[in-house]
């Protein structure tokens, strides 16, 4: 009796609970994107006194890096399949948690393994955590010019947090130390956490069911294997044998996960979803777009750092206005959807960052400020913003309710998996021309040339790809343009 009471006025109160607002939901949707993009780039001004500190060989600080970058794209397949079968508000709390606690861990390692083990279980939040933020947005806010503008806030904060690694990375190693670009995460998590709790409301779509563990396993594995023999390919080429084992590893365990998805009965990620023209071309351009630009902030860092004597602060206040870039190019990117559609702004914004990085391919060892790096990063990464939510959005309308956080977990792991591989792939590239990290300046500004000349001829390759491929997608009207986020 007791018990039907209580769960009756349990009712009761639930039902006068009027539901948040929309802004603050996509706050805090946004606040967990930021956290987990962040986190991906902030730690490169660190890697040097990460390594004096614990001792870090070159190899193992490759992969302070790699093992939070890899554990996030290997498993937001599954993050985003849990998101949809077990909430998403249930996956933003667990990913989020799990991130905060690893972070503290990180920050407190007193060895190298505790510190690579930290980053990985890092990014093993990260999955968990950011498919949800996506779903949960687009939950929050109805189809049409406020979805769009909702989408473009989540795309600007996510480069935003990956723009301002360099910036926030040298604040805190310059004023504290290297630990705490890890430990700066927990009192933002920490609120980020009390504020979901309290007003973000639990959303699934479909029946529970068993999640495929052997497809994440599977995909990770293989992402890893791929990046390790990459990463072998500046000491060892690409002809060698611990270059080519893991490389052909890699590609075995893929080819194997993607077997184990056509046969399974809940498959994480349903080979059918594929066959979708919006979601695999997307996926697809994501893919391709994000091996470049993902490149785009380590090497001008790099240039800024090792060629024109900036110190690490001075270089990231140097990449503050294509930080801004980036973010302006995502608010504008719903207007000009709703005026000439999706494809062709993703069209455009392609372009326009190709032709920042083909102006960058020019650099000289003395350039001057604001011709060799401000204005070719405005317009890379303002190309980078323009883009990037018109794919996303493509991506998102053209899949089922119940694949939502499915497929936001697959435009993830395409951007994050084609940025990996593509930083592993470029940097071959430069080594390869400069001879490596001790050559001169001159000798270094070669190879950074190269990967931008590099990038360009990729981007112009995916525009063309984009506009072949992608779907025209459904111009807004303004008359639907209602709401502000």
């Amino acid at each position: 009796m007791l018990e039907a009471i209580g769960t009756s006025a349990t009712a009761r109160i639930s039902a006068r609970r009027s539901p948040p607002p929309t802004w603050l939901v996509v706050a805090l949707a946004c606040a967990g994107q930021f956290l987990v993009v962040l986190d991906v780039s902030v730690v490169n001004v660190a890697l040097p006194s990460m390594r004096a500190d614990l001792g870090l060989s070159a190899q193992g600080l490759q992969w302070v890096v790699n093992a939070y970058a890899i554990a996030f794209a290997g498993f937001m397949l599954l993050g985003g399949r849990a998101g949809d079968l077990y909430g998403r508000k249930r996956m933003f709390l667990v990913g989020l948690g799990l991130f905060t606690l690893a972070s503290l861990g990180g920050g407190l390692a007193q060895e190298g393994w505790q510190l690579l083990l930290a980053r990985a279980v890092q990014g093993l939040g990260a999955a968990v955590l950011a498919p949800s933020t996506l779903t949960i947005l687009t939950a929050a806010v109805p189809e049409g010019a406020a979805r769009a503008r909702a989408i473009a806030t989540w795309t600007a904060v996510g480069a935003g947090g990956g723009a301002a690694g360099g910036l926030v990375g040298g604040v805190l190693v310059d004023g504290l130390s290297w630990r705490w670009v890890l430990l700066i995460n927990v009192p933002v998590g920490a609120v980020v956490l009390a504020g979901a709790v309290l007003w973000l409301t639990e959303s699934r779509a479909g029946e529970r069911r068993r999640l495929d563990l052997p497809g994440a396993l599977l995909v990770t594995a293989g992402l890893a294997a791929l990046a390790y023999g990459i990463s072998q390919t500046e000491s060892a080429g690409w002809a060698a044998t611990v270059t080519l084992v893991p490389l052909l590893a890699g590609l075995l365990l893929l080819g194997l996960f993607l077997l184990v998805e056509a046969r399974t009965a809940a498959p994480l990620m349903p080979p059918g979803l594929l066959r979708l023209r919006s979601v695999a071309s997307a996926n697809v351009a994501m893919l391709v777009s994000g091996s470049s630009m993902f490149s785009m902030w380590f090497f001008m860092t790099l240039y800024a750092q090792n060629v024109l004597g900036y110190s690490p602060l001075e270089a990231g206040l140097a990449l503050v206005p294509s930080s801004l870039a980036v973010v302006l190019g995502s608010k504008l990117a719903p207007r000009f959807m709703r005026r000439i559609g999706a494809r062709h702004v993703a069209v455009l914004g392609t372009l326009v960052a190709a032709a920042g990085f083909g102006w960058q391919s020019t650099m000289t060892a003395d350039g001057a400020y604001v011709t060799a790096i401000m204005i070719p990063g405005v317009l890379m990464m303002l190309g980078a913003g323009l883009a990037a939510t018109p794919l996303a959005s493509l991506a998102i309308s053209g899949a089922a309710a119940g694949d939502a956080g499915l497929v936001s977990g697959l435009i993830n792991t395409s951007r994050t998996m084609g940025g990996s591989l593509g930083l592993a792939v470029m940097s071959t590239i430069a080594a390869a021309r400069t001879g490596g990290e001790e050559a001169g300046p001159a000798a270094l500004t070669d190879g950074y040339a190269l990967v931008f000349r590099t990038a360009a001829v990729v981007l112009v390759a995916g525009a063309v790809l984009m506009w072949a491929w992608l779907p025209a997608g459904k111009r807004e009207e303004k008359g639907a343009d209602t709401g502000a986020v």
